[in-house]
């Protein structure tokens, strides 16, 4: 039983053959080129996946899934808004690639997808309740109840990115609000912290890392592993923020598990300690001692796995 799973970003699409256990049996990647529009993208993804049926000699292919980033009407299949995406308004995608190749396709969001695949063959395979995030330019994340993905009304569940810290004020988000989560603990955070602390006077060694270039959140988190102690500060002060803001979400959802991922996960139990410790002393007490923090298990894969268990789920 094998699938195609696709993951499509602002950058490159990635694409996957994927068995019943989850093992990636062939894949491979294309440019997105979304300057060029969305026909020249889509062009793309199909002739990727006819190379991918070639290549692999694979015939029987049971269905096909996509995870986009933004906002996706997962019931009919169309990409509402992919903001990293220019030109993705609208797009049917699903019924696109099913008339081309007379395959069921399904589509959803990217952190929902990540979800789906840690729940089935990663951190969350022993779990009934979990929640997974990721954080990296922004957080997203997916919600697992009872074993099912939560989707919401309109499939918009799950954007804990957006809690907000602040009751009036606070830093401005991508939403559009004041005071969100995202605003306070992502990739551009740890910049933004960074830059400040530079101006500030401070001597770092992120800043030596950066050569004279720009400061990043994979440099920060380096000079935080070798014991730079204002990096290891940013890092604390972001594990702290996303504490808070999960403190709510262990409080209404008692999960067994937080799965954490992304870009800015990468830095290990430097960010994840202090959420720990946040949560341990801010949660309510039985719903707090029944959480375990743990990182993602799937990495760059989650996207193209979860996709692939789209058209079961």
């Amino acid at each position: 039983m094998q699938r195609i799973g696709i993951d499509v970003g602002g950058t490159n699409v990635k694409i996957a053959l994927v068995d019943d256990k989850g093992s990636i049996l062939y894949s491979n990647s294309v440019p997105t080129r979304a300057e060029m529009g969305y026909e020249y993208t889509v062009n793309n993804i199909k002739q990727a996946i006819r190379d991918l049926m070639n290549e692999s000699k694979c015939t029987d292919i049971q269905g096909i899934g996509f995870d986009f980033p933004g906002q996706i009407d997962y019931k009919n299949g169309v990409v509402r808004l992919a903001p990293n995406i220019p030109g993705w308004v609208n797009i049917p995608i699903a019924q696109i690639i099913e008339d081309e190749f007379k395959i069921p396709t399904r589509i959803d969001n990217d952190v929902h997808c990540a979800a789906l695949g840690e729940l089935k063959f990663g951190a969350g395979r022993d779990c009934e309740n979990f929640i997974c995030m990721t954080v990296g330019t922004g957080i997203g994340s997916g919600i697992v109840i009872n074993g099912k993905l939560v989707r919401g009304a309109s499939n918009a569940a799950g954007e804990l990115g957006h809690i907000k810290l602040e009751m009036n004020g606070g830093p401005l988000c991508g939403c559009g609000d004041f005071g969100c989560l995202e605003a306070y603990a992502s990739g551009p955070s740890i910049v933004k912290m960074a830059e400040e602390y530079i101006m500030g006077g401070k001597s770092t060694k992120f800043r030596e890392m950066a050569n004279g270039g720009p400061i990043t959140p994979f440099i920060v988190s380096e000079a935080a592993k070798q014991g730079d102690p204002v990096a290891k500060r940013i890092f604390t002060i972001m594990g702290e923020h996303i504490g808070h803001g999960l403190t709510s979400v262990v409080n209404l959802l008692n999960p067994e598990k937080i799965i954490i991922g992304g870009g800015v996960a990468d830095a290990g139990d430097i960010l994840l300690d202090p959420i720990r410790e946040t949560i341990k002393k801010r949660a309510m007490v039985v719903a707090g001692s029944a959480v375990e923090i743990v990182p993602a298990q799937l990495g760059n894969t989650a996207g193209v796995i979860g996709a692939s268990l789209l058209i079961e789920s």
